[in-house]
């Protein structure tokens, strides 16, 4: 079986799409019988270990990534290539050049809705434009001959807007690098702190839909007692003192060096499609502090950790001084334990062959949506 991986969102330091791409990537390339081919933008054509680099200009102030514009290219490797079946990681003109491939390779085309395209673009030009964006959402996943949606909250907005064949995929966790042997006992002396500081972690982009101001209120009603790292490019400067910024984008292993030396993962974002950072922290150790909204309510459960009303500085501050009272080393644990069972790249990879085998029409098929 061969696999072609197509999608624009891959940069140097892009998040949640790469990471399960690189992921899928090396763990397809061990399994006999498979092979795993990855479309990606770059300056100029290349090909190295089955990845290939397809000529996009740079976004300006896109932080590496790259807007193919012409179609042709792209559905041209595709053609050499020959692949079995391709999927599509992002809405845009890739997702067509691989429709425009299928007529020529008669081959089946999965979609992966990454991303909840019309709330992004409403966030970003107002709700003007909403039912255009839908319409367009709605008409693309609806050529796919399946659609994967990594939460139920995102499979059901699909299936609101008319697209069919719709399953849920969850993404995983790399367990080995996020775990509770990269914990630092040296941080707090690090930052400063006293042994007995209650540290907090948030990781990721500073974008608007992050809700960080959530966050800084929340550190000012919690007081000296309590410490929070924001680690991640675009954060704010202006902090209240109880508030560490480390404001660039760290490799994987200086994120899970702090997430494993914090006490819980703090996150204020009500629009998460599925939460990779929670997961992350889950698998570091430690429990997490999150607003019951968007995919955390499928992931965080009561054994790893609590949600508090979104958009409530108030109430998360309180959500916070409840978790330090009930044991938060023991749903760290539990949180380890979760991730381990339901969330490890093996397990996720094994259920996208699933898929893959529907759609080829060999074996386990899968109930739709779910």
């Amino acid at each position: 079986m061969h696999i072609a991986d197509i999608t624009m969102f891959y940069a140097p330091a892009s998040g949640g799409v790469r990471t399960y791409l690189d992921a899928k990537h090396r763990r397809l390339g061990i399994k006999p019988g498979i092979r795993h081919s990855l479309l990606i933008p770059g300056s100029s054509f290349s090909e190295q270990d089955g990845i290939f680099t397809v000529p996009a200009p740079a976004l300006p102030f896109g932080k590496g990534y790259r807007f193919p514009l012409r179609l042709a290219p792209w559905r041209n490797v595709l053609q050499d290539l020959q692949p079995d079946l391709i999927e599509v990681g992002d809405p845009y003109l890739t997702a067509w050049a691989a429709l425009d491939a299928r007529r020529q390779l008669d081959v089946p085309v999965i979609g992966f809705y990454h991303s909840d395209l019309p709330l992004l673009v409403s966030n970003r030009m107002g709700n003007w434009v909403t039912t255009n964006v839908e319409a367009y959402v709605s008409k693309l996943y609806g050529n796919f001959d399946r659609v994967l949606a990594p939460s139920r909250v995102m499979a059901d907005k699909l299936t609101g807007l008319g697209v069919r064949n719709v399953f849920v995929q969850p993404l995983g966790v790399d367990l080995h690098t996020f775990n509770p042997t990269a914990r630092d006992p040296g941080l707090r002396a690090e930052l400063g702190l006293d042994d007995n500081t209650r540290l907090l972690i948030f990781a990721g982009r500073g974008s608007k839909e992050k809700n960080l101001p959530v966050l800084l209120d929340c550190m000012q009603r919690l007081g000296r007692r309590y410490h929070l790292i924001l680690v991640g490019s675009s954060m704010p400067t202006a902090v209240p003192s109880n508030v560490t910024v480390i404001d660039e984008f760290c490799p994987a292993a200086q994120v899970a060096r702090l997430m494993a030396s914090a006490d819980a993962l703090l996150h204020a974002g009500d629009q998460e499609t599925f939460g990779l950072v929670i997961l992350e922290a889950m698998a570091s150790g430690i429990p997490v502090v999150a607003v019951a909204a968007g995919a955390f309510e499928e992931i965080v459960g009561e054994d790893c950790g609590l949600l508090c009303a979104p958009n409530n500085p108030a109430a998360m501050a309180a959500a916070v001084r409840e978790l330090f009272g009930s044991g938060h080393t023991t749903l760290g644990k539990q949180a380890r334990l979760h991730v381990e069972q339901h969330y490890a790249w093996d397990t996720v990879v094994n259920s996208l062959l699933r898929h893959y085998h529907a759609v080829l029409g060999s074996q386990w098929p899968l109930t739709a949506n779910g």
